[in-house]
């Protein structure tokens, strides 16, 4: 009987206030759906055993425009700080039986299931390794890390997030290229009007 393949769950990070960009990111469209539930619907192609959103501001609204994928809501009570926190929310949340977590932000428009589909076969093949997306000379997300490097998390605080522990740990590190991704929304000229 062949080995059953290691399972992950996803996160997708849909809790900041977006400061620099003004408005809410994660309520964006692109082309009729929100970022969130884009960023959502891509995250659950790679059929993970467990899928959530984390949100915290404008809470209700961002959960109301994912409310029709299967996945769960995870509050994220202190979002303020940092990502750090979301981050904690959401790998504290996931079943336990997930051996790894996708992590996915709202704000990758450029995003396709496709290479999500790479990060996850790749970390199959290795699922004691983190595959992280790599674009503009660096290593960051989306990325799908193993649930050993899940405490590190705990001892994070601020807007750190999962590129900085990335980076600490590169030498357990599968990177992904994938350069489109390099275009990410910050601000307002980032998106088309």
């Amino acid at each position: 009987m062949p080995e059953a393949l290691p399972a992950h769950g996803a996160i997708v990070l849909a809790a900041g206030a977006a400061g620099r960009f003004g408005r809410a990111k994660q309520l964006l469209q692109l082309e009729g759906e929100t970022l969130a539930h884009r960023a959502s619907r891509l995250a659950l192609a790679t059929l993970p055993i467990d899928a959530l959103v984390v949100v915290g501001a404008d809470a209700d609204t961002v959960f109301r425009s994912v409310r029709d994928l299967a996945v769960r809501r995870v509050d994220c009570a202190d979002w303020r700080t940092g990502m750090s926190a979301s981050l904690r929310a959401g790998v504290g949340a996931l079943r336990p039986e997930c051996a790894g977590a996708l992590i996915v932000l709202c704000d990758q428009p450029a995003l396709d299931a496709a290479h999500l589909e790479r990060l996850v076969s790749a970390w199959r093949a290795h699922p004691q390794r983190a595959v992280a997306s790599a674009y503009a000379g660096r290593r960051g997300v989306p990325a799908l890390l193993p649930r050993a490097w899940f405490v590190d998390f705990e001892r994070s605080r601020g807007d750190r997030g999962a590129r900085d522990l990335l980076a600490q740990r590169a030498e357990e590190v599968t990177a992904v290229m994938n350069e489109r991704l390099a275009w990410d929304v910050d601000s307002e000229r980032d998106w088309p009007s």
